[in-house]
Order: C-alpha cells, then sequence, then structure tokens
C-alpha cells in the first residue's frame, strides 16, 4: 500500500517531520505539556483528568531524547504517520497530481499543524481517529475477523487517547446501524473493552475520580453568548484560519453516497452538533472539537479534485495560512517576534532557573497551580514539587497520588500568590509574579476526605448534620491540627465565602483522627447572608494553610 505514494508525497513529508523535530527542540514547554510529562513519571492505567495515552507518549519520547523533545518525539512521529493515514483515506484517482495541495491544505490547518509537535491528549486521538476511520474503510468494504480485532484495538486505543473519543466511535457507529447486526463488529466491541478493561478497573479503584470530576464536580460559568455560544462559532473559523469558507462549503457539497463517506460525514455534523449545544451549557474549547479536522481533510481534499475553483482557492488562502503558521511557530521558540506577546511557551526556564537559584535544591510546594508544579520540576531535573490545592481552585493529579508524601517533613520553599510578607520573589518578562518564603517541617493533610451522605441539604436548617471525616495517611492527626469551615459556592461552584466551623465527635474522648480509619462528627450549617448559594463543600485547614478541597460539593435548597 505504502509503495503506491509518490516519492514527492515522502519529500514533503519529510519537510514537515523535520520541521516538526526542530520546533520540538528549541520551543520550551507548555504547561499542559509539562502536566502530562508529570503524569509519565510514574505510569499508570489512568490520571485525574485524562486517561494514561498521552503519558506513554512522553515515557517513549523520554527512551530516546532528554529535554522537550524527549516530551515531543513521539507527537512527531505520530503527525507523520497521520498524513500518510489521510492520503490513503482518499481514493481520487487524480490525487498524485495534486500533492502539494494535500500538504498546503493539511499544513494551513491550525491545531492540526500545533498537534504536529504538542504532546496533548488530542495528539495520540486525531492519529488514532484516522487509525480507525481508514481501518473502517476497508471493514465496510470486506469485513473479517482481523479487521475486527484491529478495529477493536484502536477503539480502544482511542479511548485511551482521551474520553471525547466516544464520540467519534458513536457517530460511526449512527451512520451505519446495520453495524449492530454483524458479529465482526461485535467482536470489535469486545476486543475494545476488553483492551479497556484496566482503565474501567482503575477508575473503580480511584472512585470514579475523573468522571466525577468531568461531569459533576468541574466548575463552570453563567451562560454568556459572547463567551460560550459565539465563542463556539469562533473556534469553527480558528481551526481552518483563512481556508474555511471552502472547508465548510466542501462539507455541505458533500454526499454521503457510499458508508465511508457517510461516515465522514456523521462524524463532523455529529461532532459540531453536540458541541454547539454543550456551548448552552459551558464553553467550548478550541482543541474539544479538533477531532473534525480528520474527517474534513478527507472531505475538503477530495472536494479539491473535483472543483476547480476549491482547488486554486483553498491553495492560495492554504499559503497565506502557511506562511502565518510559520511565523508563528517561530514565535513559539523565540519570542520577540511576537512583540509584547507571550504564550505559555515562553520564559519558563528562566523563571524555574531563578527560582532555584533562590532556594537551591530544596522541595518546592506550589499553592494552587498544577501547572508551576511540574514545570519547575521538568526544568529542574526533578526537584521534588506538590500543588498544595485550596478550596479556591481545583483537584488535579497532585489530589490522588503521593507527591504530598515527598515534601511532607521536609523543609520547603512555599510559592503563592497569597502571600502577603514573602520572603523572596521573581517577576516574569510576562508580568507574572512568584511570591515565596520557606516554612520547615512542612505538613498538610489534603486526602483528608470530609463525607456527607445527604445529596441535598435544606440552607437554614437548624437539624445538625452528620460528618464522616476519613484519614486515608499512615498515621494519627491530631484535631488540634485542624480546622474546618464550609465553603458556600455560588449554581456554578465558585466559592462565595467560606466560614468556620466546630464539628463535635460523637464521643467527647477522641483526640485525633486515627489513620487510615473513619471518625464520624456532627456539625450545624453557619448562618449567612450571601444570596444564590447553590452548594457548599467541608473544608479543613491543616497548621493555618488555606482550606483545602476535602469535601464533594453538596446541593443546597
Amino acid at each position: 500500500m505504502l509503495t503506491k505514494i509518490p516519492k514527492q508525497f515522502y519529500y514533503f513529508l519529510a519537510v514537515i517531520f523535520i520541521l516538526n523535530l526542530l520546533q520540538s527542540s528549541f520551543t520550551q514547554l507548555i504547561f499542559d505539556e509539562a502536566y502530562y510529562w508529570y503524569y509519565s513519571q510514574n505510569m499508570a492505567w489512568g490520571y485525574f483528568d485524562h486517561p494514561p495515552m498521552v503519558a506513554l507518549l512522553v515515557k517513549i519520547s523520554s527512551f530516546f531524547f532528554n529535554g522537550e523533545l524527549g516530551v515531543r518525539f513521539m507527537s512527531c512521529i505520530l503527525s507523520a504517520v497521520n498524513i500518510i493515514l489521510l492520503w490513503l483515506m482518499i481514493d481520487n484517482p487524480k490525487k498524485n497530481d495534486y500533492i502539494k495541495h494535500f500538504f498546503v491544505l493539511v499544513f494551513s490547518m491550525t491545531l492540526l499543524n500545533a498537534y504536529g509537535f504538542f504532546t496533548l491528549p488530542d495528539t495520540p486521538l486525531l492519529f488514532f481517529t484516522s487509525c480507525f476511520l481508514l481501518t473502517y474503510k476497508h471493514f465496510i468494504k470486506n469485513p473479517t475477523w482481523g479487521l475486527a480485532i484491529i478495529m477493536g484495538v484502536f477503539m480502544a486505543a482511542l479511548m485511551y487517547s482521551k474520553y471525547h473519543a466516544v464520540l467519534v466511535i458513536f457517530f460511526v457507529l449512527l451512520s451505519n446501524l446495520k453495524l449492530t447486526t454483524s458479529k465482526y463488529a461485535w467482536l470489535a466491541v469486545i476486543v475494545a473493552l476488553c483492551c479497556y478493561a484496566p482503565h474501567f478497573y482503575w477508575l473503580y479503584e480511584n472512585d470514579f475520580v475523573s468522571i466525577k470530576y468531568h461531569l459533576y464536580e468541574r466548575p463552570n460559568g453563567a451562560y454568556s453568548f459572547e463567551k460560550y455560544t459565539l465563542g463556539f462559532f469562533v473556534n469553527l473559523v480558528a481551526i481552518f484560519g483563512l481556508t474555511f469558507p471552502f472547508v465548510y462549503k466542501a462539507l455541505f457539497k458533500t454526499k454521503g453516497n457510499n458508508l465511508f463517506n457517510k461516515a465522514l460525514i456523521y462524524l463532523t455534523y455529529g461532532v459540531l452538533i453536540f458541541f454547539f449545544v454543550s456551548s448552552f451549557n459551558r464553553r467550548v474549547q478550541t482543541q474539544w472539537i479538533i477531532i473534525v479536522c480528520i474527517p474534513l481533510v478527507v472531505i475538503a481534499y477530495n472536494y479539491m479534485l473535483n472543483n476547480k475553483q476549491a482547488l486554486t482557492w483553498i491553495f492560495r488562502l492554504g499559503l497565506v495560512n502557511t506562511v502565518l503558521i510559520i511565523y508563528l511557530r517561530i514565535g513559539l521558540a523565540y519570542q520577540p517576534l511576537l512583540f509584547n506577546f507571550y504564550y505559555e511557551s515562553h520564559g519558563n526556564k528562566e523563571w524555574a532557573k531563578a527560582i532555584e537559584d533562590e532556594v537551591g535544591d530544596i522541595p518546592v510546594v506550589f499553592e494552587n497551580s498544577y501547572r508551576n508544579a511540574p514545570m519547575y520540576a521538568f526544568y529542574t531535573n526533578g526537584t521534588p514539587t506538590f500543588s498544595l490545592n485550596n478550596f479556591m481552585y481545583r483537584k488535579n493529579q497532585y489530589s490522588i497520588n503521593d507527591a504530598e508524601e515527598q515534601v511532607r517533613g521536609k523543609d520547603v520553599a512555599y510559592v503563592s500568590k497569597y502571600l502577603n510578607n514573602p520572603t523572596f520573589t521573581y517577576t516574569r518578562e510576562s508580568g507574572g509574579l512568584y511570591k515565596g518564603k520557606y516554612i520547615s517541617n512542612f505538613q498538610s493533610y489534603r486526602k483528608l476526605d470530609c463525607i456527607i451522605e445527604n445529596d441535598e441539604v435544606t440552607l437554614n436548617t437548624d437539624e445538625p448534620l452528620n460528618l464522616e471525616v476519613y484519614n486515608p495517611y499512615k498515621e494519627d492527626i491530631n484535631l488540634k491540627k485542624l480546622k474546618f469551615a464550609i465553603t458556600y459556592m455560588d449554581d456554578y461552584k465558585h466559592p462565595l465565602e467560606t466560614l468556620r466551623i466546630h464539628p463535635k465527635t460523637t464521643q467527647n474522648t477522641i483526640t485525633t483522627l486515627k489513620k487510615q480509619d473513619t471518625t464520624t462528627f456532627k456539625f450545624q450549617l453557619p448562618k449567612t447572608k450571601k444570596e444564590n448559594i447553590g452548594y457548599f463543600r467541608v473544608v479543613t485547614s491543616e497548621n493555618d494553610l488555606l482550606y483545602g478541597l476535602n469535601g464533594k460539593p453538596i446541593s443546597v435548597k
């Protein structure tokens, strides 16, 4: 199959691959990449925010290179192979005459371009979407046991990449409901479920923490047409740049005259409609709709080959996109090209080095920053770090792993924007300010779990509520070290007010939270003058640190 691809195709591919390698080497990590690098330091079948595929890519990359390329190398490989897979999905006999037009189309898609070197969950999602669709293309022509197994593996790989992958599988199935009667399709499903079983088990072992966060605990905001729905339409333009009118025209003009085209159309419209509806509830991030780039490359290129005007204009506008993208990509590595604009890839090595020069090799605790903590660790060759999450932030991987134990009892540098009298500061060129102080014998207990069985509570009730506090640590915790409080939140889980409470134990003789045991308390909700309260959660403070995120949000009425 690959021998039929013209040499000219491989020349263009080699140029893009080398460009991505150079970009990967000379561009500092962005914060999410540092976070996923942190994932890879302790490989598991799942993580707080995402399935484990992105961590696996980083781990494999680290076997070949150090530094930034040691995070991104596999992304460069996958993006190059992905271009080949896209080419193989196109059957038009005229395609070999317009190879440069194909590459301009692909390279001019902004996010498809960016994920050619950035290592993010969408990187494997794009790759395995192509793998799945190409396998499906052959499967519908001649279903076999072998293709069914391969398709099942790719379905699992999709789900290991990002939970949004369920949309790919669902809309392809919806385009061909006869699959529900195919023994080969059912085999693919069984293979996928078997391959995905380790992640299901990880979710079970971790109390479905990822599902709960994404579906129930993630903060949101009041609906804004400009930020949400209009923002969604802006994203539709942004992912294609100047070529967007012709790309979407190609979608409108393409007919589902065969099962594969039908699958591409269903997948594209399905994802767009799904996130359009979602835009009335929350802000749709640009990368959430990036899946549509895969079917739209095939749809748009086929349309170009059959429409001279589209061929000409997509090529011309794509070249303009390409020039702009190359300029911006150079700017990612060399900030002065972007004038006063600073992106996440600028200055991280510098601020990490500045703090290291100040504090030496002691552990660093960053308050409310799962972004700064791994970035500092990466650029200081693995210095132990911890993100101490308080009630104004959100839970993350640092909430469920053992990072807290690596700093417990140590002398640490504590970096927080909430410090009033910092011992040291560092100002980034972008204006960001780091404030820090030193803490001896650092102690925190952010994994204390405050459990209220009620799903909903009357706000002004005088009835005492039962509170169970589970201590997961291997040591008893003196209650004198702890303070309890209630954080009241609005309907979108944004903190409004935190009021201290004094829970009473059922036995007055209890003075400690026994290790790996549950202690029962009773308390009353404190009165508040705040309005529009939608939720509350029980929080604890230890050693005068800011209150944490110990209890789940409880609805009030």
